[in-house]
């Protein structure tokens, strides 16, 4: 079963972020699809074994709305973001990532590549 954690930017104040800890194939499957909307105060935090680019691409199939994509190396810093699409095939981040948010597409500006990220249990 999934679980929250409390997502912190250390380099900028953001407004509250939860998301949920999704580990496992089928919580990774799942992902957002399907969805209508996302709330601004939500997302999804998808974690990989390791670094990687091809580990760490997505697809927007069956997604129904927007998302900001921010892809995290294993030392918790972005390494690239992104505004993904609806319905596009695959979305690959420029630099090997262990963990992909996504989120609700205006924070985007949230965060910036080489910002350091902070996870806690909610």
């Amino acid at each position: 079963m999934p679980h929250k954690v409390k997502i912190a930017n250390l380099n900028r104040k953001i407004d509250a972020l939860h998301a949920r800890y999704c580990a496992s194939f089928i919580c990774q499957l799942r992902g957002l699809t399907f969805r209508r909307q996302i709330a601004r105060d939500e997302g999804l935090l998808l974690v990989q074994l390791r670094d990687s680019r091809l580990e760490a691409s997505i697809h927007m199939l069956f997604c129904f709305t927007d998302l900001a994509v921010i892809w995290l190396d294993s030392s918790l810093r972005v390494v690239d973001k992104v505004l993904a699409r609806v319905w596009r095939p695959a979305y690959v981040p420029a630099r090997p990532a262990k963990y992909i948010l996504e989120i609700q597409p205006e924070r985007l500006g949230d965060f910036e590549v080489g910002d350091q990220i902070e996870f806690e249990n909610a």
